[in-house]
């Protein structure tokens, strides 16, 4: 069985300066599978549709996703937890302090973004402005609100998560799906594999997106890999059930 008895929850996390429309493809997709599970998607402290980041910290958004998580966990038996991004990073560190049932890593920022090309493909797609569905199109305008925050002094608090992180990826155990873009300019598909050899969980994946570009949420095979990770959620292993190394 997949789990019929247990109430499951899902906690999505936006990356650096964006927003919950990052995820919301996903979270509309798994929600249309399983309308019985919860999902709960944060907005990290000075984000969301309207950034302000000015005296926001790292520590502000350690504390948004631990508060998430305890929030989610009480009213369901397991949670998952699904990272886009900088949030991919962030997803791992509740994994390595909580008991997270899975981990689902999208795009997640291990080596390290680059603005310039983030600003490149924001002006690809406005080119194609004309062609976009209404939710690319509010896509759009976040994503080109995103480059104009991602200053030096917030760059440094993003690097803190990283170095927050990294050092530890030894310690996740938790089954974990990567799902990564072949065109991803933002985040090198070099990230997805130095994450899938440092995690050492007995049950990983990885997938990559011959189309999907770094918002890969919205890229033209989200379908089929929307459904790889609705099946990885569903999957039943008696041997998942570990608990984080902590010490």
């Amino acid at each position: 069985m997949e789990g019929a008895y247990l109430k499951r929850g899902i906690l999505f996390i936006h990356g650096f300066t964006g927003n919950t429309a990052e995820v919301q493809p996903l979270v509309d997709y798994l929600m249309g599978k399983r309308s019985e599970w919860t999902c709960s998607v944060v907005t990290l402290t000075g984000h969301g549709e309207a950034l302000n980041l000015k005296g926001v910290s790292s520590e502000h958004w350690f504390r948004d996703v631990e508060n998430a998580y305890r929030l989610l966990e009480k009213q369901v038996d397991e949670v998952m937890v699904v990272g886009f991004s900088m949030g991919g990073l962030l997803a791992l560190y509740l994994g390595l302090r909580y008991r997270v049932k899975k981990l689902i890593l999208l795009s997640t920022a291990a080596k390290f973004v680059d603005v310039k090309k983030l600003f490149l493909t924001c002006k690809g797609l406005i080119k194609q402005r004309k062609q976009l569905t209404t939710a690319q199109a509010r896509f759009l305008q976040a994503a080109i609100n995103q480059t104009r925050h991602m200053t030096v002094p917030t760059m440094k608090h993003f690097l803190k998560v990283v170095h927050t992180v990294l050092p530890y990826l030894h310690r996740i155990h938790q089954p974990t799906m990567i799902i990564q873009g072949e065109k991803d300019g933002v985040v090198p598909k070099e990230a997805a594999s130095f994450l899938y050899e440092q995690i050492q969980s007995v049950d990983k994946q990885m997938y990559f997106s011959k189309s999907g570009e770094h918002h890969i949420c919205y890229s033209d095979d989200q379908n089929e890999w929307f459904e790889r990770v609705f099946q990885f959620i569903i999957a039943d292993k008696r041997n998942q059930n570990i608990m984080p190394d902590c010490n």
